[in-house]
């Protein structure tokens, strides 16, 4: 589900809640209180409603500020992350389910002129005031690791993990090949040539297993053209399939083959490398001039390589 959505989520659960609640709580509960008055109930709800759009454009403001800053100072590329971030969206859906539900709740408060309080309802609000804040301290705590130390650390770890991860996917294909490799064996004539085809485009990931199994499945070799990080253009060559009984379903070998418009952790132990050398580079810069973060940075490519 893309990201974006989540906040719409929360927004239409909290909708759905506010509407339906307080219709159960009037059947089954009606005489269910904990000695509110109306007017109290009112008061709690409202502020809630109103404090809570104030504390969201607060936050968010602050949130977005600091992203700027980082994409300024460290790398455009590596802020993008916190952009993405779900901690982020999911935050902001709590706010706004908070929002959401506790406007709707109000309007059930001394309905009609009742004087009546639904108390579950209005104990809803107030827990989903708690989950409120607990959300803030999280996002509080995630927009702290935007701090250089934590950063560069971040983008080492990551750097690390796709390392250990491509040698893990490859030394079982390695070791069950067995043979002479490809290019050592006898030429094998092309039978199929993907290209891509649409605007520029970054390699992201290969499916491995797909390949193999597509490989395999018509006793054909594919030759990979373009490694993960490399942009596609319009005509470039992704893979040839050489030899085999058959042609692969090209909607199979594209499936494959993922594409997108940044590059990501996932499979690319190029990609770390490359944010840390802009991160080093920015520090060297007359406008920064701070030699200890490009030293920390050097220390993580060094590690890296």
């Amino acid at each position: 589900m893309p990201v974006w959505l989540i906040p719409m989520v929360y927004t239409l659960v909290s909708l759905v809640a506010a509407t339906v609640l307080p219709r159960v709580e009037h059947a089954l509960a009606p005489s269910f209180e904990i000695g509110i008055s109306a007017g109290s109930a009112l008061a709690v709800l409202t502020s809630i409603a109103s404090g809570m759009m104030a504390l969201t454009g607060i936050v968010f403001s602050i949130a977005f500020v600091m992203l700027q800053f980082s994409a300024v100072t460290y790398s455009p590329r590596f802020a993008n992350r916190f952009a993405r971030d779900p901690v982020l969206f999911h935050a902001l859906g709590i706010f706004f389910a908070t929002f959401t539900y506790s406007l709707a709740a109000a309007a059930w408060a001394d309905r009609g002129g009742s004087g009546r309080v639904l108390t579950i309802s209005s104990l809803v609000a107030v827990g989903l005031l708690f989950v409120s804040l607990v959300a803030f301290g999280l996002l509080m705590r995630r927009l702290g690791d935007l701090q250089i130390t934590n950063t560069l650390r971040y983008i080492g770890d990551q750097g690390r993990k796709v390392i250990r991860q491509t040698f893990a996917t490859l030394a079982p294909h390695a070791a069950r090949r067995g043979g002479p490799r490809a290019e050592e064996a006898a030429p094998v004539p092309m039978t199929q040539m993907l290209r891509h085809a649409g605007p520029p485009r970054y390699v992201q990931r290969y499916d491995i297993p797909a390949l193999i199994g597509l490989a395999e499945g018509v006793r054909a070799r594919i030759k990979v053209e373009c490694a993960v990080g490399d942009m596609m253009m319009d005509g470039s060559v992704m893979l040839r399939v050489l030899g085999g009984s058959g042609p692969i379903p090209e909607a199979a070998l594209r499936r494959a083959v993922k594409l997108g418009a940044d590059r990501t952790f996932e499979q690319d132990p190029k990609y770390p490398i490359r944010l840390l050398v802009d991160i080093a580079i920015k520090a060297l810069s007359p406008a920064i001039n701070d030699p200890t973060t490009a030293v920390q940075a050097l220390d993580q490519i060094e590690d890296l390589l």
